[in-house]
């Protein structure tokens, strides 16, 4: 059993110019922390600051850039994060800039760790979150990409290994779809492939199984309402399949086999009539939302067993969103782990439960 006292808390963020903060600083509590606020004031900023130290990733920017204020050059997130067991505390810290300053280039994202350069897949994992907010509904009705993107999210904060193929994978596949358009447009052999087709088979084979043993860990939890399954629908890389697309590789100028090629169906069962129904096409927004509060609280349980450690839980005004029987069993997987609630209602949260909060009030 993984134990339910947090041994990683976060102790204080720092932002500067980052969203609508020029600079503001929270410390926060090791248990429930609740962030209170009206819209616009920056609740949602403030999770994502936290979500980019852990995965070193936006969960809503589609440019990076937009994270920084729109007055500035550069942002600076940086926080203090408590490590029980060794008693020690770490800071983690992240600039973003435009990929400019002064008119001389610069890297648009720099890792530090306690106050040392590091590359990306050595910074990511040492704080594991897991957000739950509104737009999670589109893991199961958006693009393949969305839930690729999900799985990888998830990966990558327990399994050094998964980042280091992931990173390797995607390099080599922009590589090779350079070069198969060079085969078609300019009569290269076929031969300058061959190095990238080892790099992908290698790390492709990998990252297909760490999303299938996360897929079936899902599966595998029990019923909170509806009995949730992920249907993985993976493209299997290998030398058979890349032969076997070689012509239609060329002729598009693209790799069509491998894991970005990915995707999975998310399926729920009447407990009643044992009936799967497939959400993305036929689900209500209330039976997608109970399949992601599902798939959340997995989430939470795999990080949880992978490292021996509870993930920060990030709430974004999730309360609004889910009917009173499942606030209830969230507020009962709430303490078991440091968390961040955002709320622009504070009478949305149980007066008794309230008490044991910490408050945080933004915009008053």
């Amino acid at each position: 059993m993984v134990p339910d006292v947090p041994e990683m808390i976060l102790k204080s963020l720092s932002l500067q110019n980052f969203r609508n903060y020029s600079q503001k600083e929270f410390i926060f509590s090791s248990g429930i922390n609740l962030v209170v606020g009206p819209n616009a004031v920056g609740k949602t900023n403030l999770l994502e600051a936290v979500y980019l130290l852990a995965t070193g990733r936006s969960f809503r920017a589609q440019i990076e850039a937009e994270m920084i204020n729109y007055q500035s050059q550069i942002s600076n997130v940086k926080s203090q994060i408590y490590l029980g067991e060794s008693k020690t505390s770490e800071e983690l810290e992240i600039i973003l800039t435009r990929g400019e300053i002064n008119g001389k280039r610069v890297a648009k994202k720099i890792y530090k760790v306690n106050g040392v350069n590091r590359r990306m897949v050595d910074f990511v994992g040492r704080l594991r979150v897991v957000y739950f907010g509104p737009e999670d509904l589109e893991i199961v009705v958006d693009s393949p990409a969305r839930r690729r993107d999900y799985l990888d999210s998830v990966l990558e904060q327990v399994d050094k290994e998964y980042r280091r193929a992931s990173l390797s994978y995607k390099k080599g596949l922009r590589q090779r779809n350079k070069l198969l358009e060079q085969i078609r447009d300019e009569g290269k052999p076929r031969s300058v492939l061959y190095f990238w087709d080892r790099l992908l088979l290698e790390n492709g084979e990998l990252i297909t199984k760490k999303r299938e043993e996360f897929i079936n860990f899902v599966n595998q939890q029990p019923a909170y309402f509806e009995k949730l399954e992920l249907v993985y629908d993976k493209s299997i890389i290998s030398p058979q399949r890349l032969e076997q697309y070689a012509e239609e590789e060329v002729a598009a100028g693209m790799t069509l086999v491998g894991p970005h090629r990915d995707d999975f169906i998310v399926q729920i069962q009447n407990p009643k009539s044992k009936i799967q129904k497939e959400l993305s096409a036929f689900g209500s927004r209330g039976e997608q939302r109970t399949a992601v509060f599902c798939l959340k609280l997995a989430e939470m349980e795999f990080i949880s067993q992978k490292t021996g450690q509870r993930p920060l839980l990030l709430l974004d005004d999730i309360f609004s969103e889910l009917d009173h029987q499942r606030r209830k069993h969230l507020l009962e997987v709430i303490p078991r782990q440091q968390t961040i609630i955002t709320t622009t209602d504070l009478h949305l949260v149980e007066p008794e439960v309230r008490k044991k909060m910490e408050v945080i009030n933004l915009g008053i």
